[in-house]
């Protein structure tokens, strides 16, 4: 079977080779999935550059989510599992999805309806889960508040604006260039700011009539949550999520006293580990998406191409979040 391997640390162009390795076999517990589609993202490309707070010994896959069938199930896996369409959710390590064969623990499957394409799947599950997780577990986002989404027309920002509008809120979204701004109004956001010509700051005070924002999503870091910290609302809940500027920003906590907000780190590994906990926020996007507010915004690429795919994401040329058509040999 093919996958795309890190050989050495490197831009993705010098570090990653396409190789045949012996096609995997499930042990106990775990299932082999044949993959049609896996997301990468962000940290697919850190992993890369040997930049990520993880660091595989190398050779290794990327990869953090896929969609497949399963094909073959290991001593004590219900056998009646074979053939059935399922999402591959990330396991202790972001990577090792990108390839024609995977084999994972079945804790880590999730159904994937019939009704809905391999490349929707795989772009389902880190995505949603995080803005979910973030906006309601850790944000408590609720119905009539505005909820203010930074790089909206992302990965996370894409499924923030979508379950933003789902929960009732007032979404502002937050994105550069006429061509992401575009994206986030098709998405439904009630307020759409292009970053390169209006002031995030202005518009959110403007359109709530000065109380600033109830919950800010910010996946940015840097100059943006220094500046976001100027339309919370009080009791506002300023959300940690990233840091794609690359700079981590400073917090003089006496502004957070005066203003009455809170500043709230969220990362979503600790809850990875609690499969019933994930099943459950998937049954209600499942439900989303059945009322028309989930669709997840997938931007595609090829199987042959994956190191043009991670130089798209340093260049932040991404609607959505990215999925490698997985064509196979045999198919």
């Amino acid at each position: 079977m093919r996958t795309w391997q890190v050989q050495q640390p490197g831009e993705p162009e010098r570090a990653l080779r396409l190789v045949d390795i012996p096609t995997p076999r499930p042990g106990s517990g775990e299932v082999r999935v044949s993959v049609r589609a896996a997301a990468l993202g962000f940290p697919d490309l850190l992993l890369c550059q040997g930049k990520y707070h993880d660091k595989p010994q190398t050779p290794f896959s990327i990869g953090g989510e896929a969609a497949g069938t399963v094909q073959e199930v290991g001593d004590g896996v219900d056998e009646s599992l074979v053939g059935c369409r399922v999402v591959v959710t990330p396991g202790q390590t972001t990577a090792g999805l990108l390839a024609e064969e995977v084999v994972v623990p079945v804790q880590r499957l999730l159904p994937l309806p019939d009704d809905m394409s391999w490349e929707e799947g795989a772009a389902l599950f880190v995505a949603y889960q995080t803005s979910h997780m973030a906006l309601f577990r850790r944000a408590g986002l609720a119905k009539g508040e505005t909820v203010l989404i930074h790089g909206a027309a992302g990965g996370i920002g894409s499924a923030a604006v979508q379950l933003g509008k789902a929960a009732g809120a007032r979404t502002v979204a937050v994105a550069g260039g006429a061509r992401k701004a575009k994206a986030c109004a098709d998405l439904g956001a009630d307020v759409v700011v292009d970053h390169h010509e209006d002031d995030f700051v202005a518009v959110t005070k403007e359109v709530t009539g000065g109380r600033g924002a109830d919950v800010i999503y910010d996946s940015v870091g840097g100059e943006v949550f220094d500046r976001s910290r100027k339309c919370i609302a009080v009791e506002g809940r300023l959300l940690v999520v990233g840091f794609a500027s690359g700079t981590i920003p400073q917090l003089p906590v006496n502004h957070a006293l005066l203003k009455n907000y809170s500043v709230v780190g969220f990362r979503t590994r600790p809850f990875r580990d609690d499969p019933a906990y994930c099943r459950e926020i998937h049954d209600e996007l499942l439900r989303y998406r059945e009322q028309g507010f989930v669709q997840p915004l997938v931007d595609g690429a090829t199987f042959d191409d994956v190191p043009g795919a991670l130089r798209r994401i340093a260049d932040r040329d991404v609607l959505g979040r990215l999925v490698v058509t997985v064509d196979r040999n045999d198919a």
